[in-house]
């Protein structure tokens, strides 16, 4: 259920007003049969739960996106790289302590062995504090003759298989929002209080399997930073510029309702920023261009990503360029592609070769992991890490023939020692999965994978340099 009379509330300053013009616009996606939204039943309680989020505190800050944005403008160019990661979905019971602690860990990991390996600046980018909700393939779900709504994310049921829990339950909209503060919170410590600190690449691997043949690897790259950073201590460099990183939020804008309620208006410019993040994207399911996700994200000044499948056109792709970054911004829109290993190779290079002249400012990134879904002979839904591999390699060896720039990677992870996405360094097999299968929708890489990964692309991206 949609709720037509909203009014929106605003952060102003100053002389900054909202115009009619801006506070119209932003309501017109609730005209365009909005997909994958909750089917809420009692409007008065949805009603009440935005209020509330009408008047919270934003998440994030205006100049904070427009910081990311030019990060990511220079990934367009190939003056940097943006690492995207995180989990598939969030959920409440998940979002502790060490859990975000490892997750943040096994990015900057990641970070360290791109910067170090390809001696290129990497913006780090979490599917974190917002990544709660979830589109599906079917608003029900039938179990032994009984049906249900579908499980679609912490912020709109919940996973168990009753009534009551798969009721979309508009509350859950408020515990998203305060469960995405507190990781917000724990996240800016650890990146701005010195966990960060280049100087701390050995304590990142602690707890983490030692003997596994990347973690070797990795304590060996960082026994490498270690003598570098004694080199430059002795020659009088001061540290201080290491002991923070900036560390981003991204997650799906899926959730019309829940993105408006939390979108202000900037007190620098009079502009609407959706505040829930700092990084926004559109799924293939709602890229519509006549579609309400992509009206809603037209008129907020975030940067934002659109994901293209393997059936993608070139015209697909300028007219969401057009309705997206009219100005050719760079930096305001990313094209996040998740083609699959078998198809990247033949429908990237050709998508790349129709629209590069034209979009130059957009950035690219990779998706290795949607394309490369499974379900596994005992049930379990699962990727293949040479599958996930695969794509990869596809993305770079496209964007190199086409002359055009890899820009990212974007990448379900996770930093427990998880069993959902096969192969690897650690073997992971069919009967592997039923070891530690933890994620409640899609399969993510575990910490040894990820690695693993990440020093795979720093070969590519090192080559790509010669």
């Amino acid at each position: 259920m949609i709720v037509k009379s909203v009014n929106p509330m605003f952060e102003l300053a100053g002389d900054a007003r909202a115009s009619e013009e801006t506070l119209k616009g932003l309501d017109a996606w609730r005209d365009l049969d909005p997909k994958q939204q909750p089917q809420y039943t009692d409007p008065a309680e949805l009603e009440g739960a935005l209020e509330q989020l009408r008047r919270v505190p934003p998440l994030v800050f205006a100049g904070e996106a427009d910081q990311l944005k030019a990060q990511i403008a220079a990934a367009s160019r190939g003056e940097a790289f943006l690492l995207a990661g995180g989990d598939c979905a969030e959920s409440f019971e998940d979002s502790t302590a060490d859990s975000i602690r490892r997750r943040v860990q096994t990015i900057l990991q990641m970070a360290a062995v791109l910067t170090y390996g390809a001696a290129v600046p990497v913006v780090k980018m979490g599917r974190m504090a917002g990544q709660y909700a979830k589109p599906r393939s079917s608003d029900v779900e039938t179990r032994d003759g009984v049906t249900l709504p579908s499980y679609r994310g912490d912020i709109v049921n919940s996973h168990e298989f009753t009534e009551e829990a798969r009721r979309p339950d508009p509350a859950r909209l408020l515990d998203a929002y305060h469960a995405s503060a507190s990781t917000l919170n724990l996240m800016r410590a650890f990146t701005k209080g010195g966990f960060a600190d280049l100087r701390q690449v050995h304590q990142w691997n602690r707890g983490f399997l030692g003997a596994n043949e990347n973690y070797v690897r990795y304590e060996k790259m960082a026994g490498d930073i270690d003598r570098a950073l004694r080199f430059m201590d002795a020659c009088g460099v001061d540290f201080d510029a290491m002991r923070t990183v900036e560390f981003y939020s991204a997650h799906e804008a899926l959730l019309l309702e829940y993105e408006q309620a939390l979108t202000r208006i900037d007190s620098r410019t009079g502009d609407p920023y959706d505040v829930s993040g700092h990084f926004l994207w559109i799924g293939e399911r709602t890229r519509d261009i006549d579609g309400a996700h992509v009206d809603f994200l037209s008129r907020v000044k975030n940067p934002i990503g659109v994901k293209l499948g393997p059936n993608a056109t070139a015209d697909d792709a300028l007219r969401l360029a057009e309705k997206l970054d009219p100005e050719g911004e760079p930096g305001r829109l990313t094209f996040i592609t998740r083609m699959g290993a078998q198809t990247i190779g033949e429908a990237l290079p050709k998508l790349l070769a129709a629209v590069k002249d034209d979009l130059p400012q957009v950035t690219w990134m990779c998706d290795p992991m949607h394309g490369n879904t499974i379900t596994a002979s005992n049930g379990y839904k699962t990727r293949r890490f040479e599958d996930v591999m695969g794509e990869v390699t596809g993305f770079f060896r496209a964007h190199q023939e086409v002359g055009t720039v890899p820009g990212g990677i974007h990448v379900e992870l996770t930093g427990n020692d998880v069993t959902e996405v096969m192969g690897g360094g650690a073997n992971i097999d069919e009967e592997g999965l039923q070891r530690r299968y933890e994620t409640l929708v899609d399969p993510r890489l575990n910490h040894d994978q990820s690695l693993e990964m990440a020093f795979q692309v720093a070969e590519y991206l090192t080559e790509g340099t010669d």
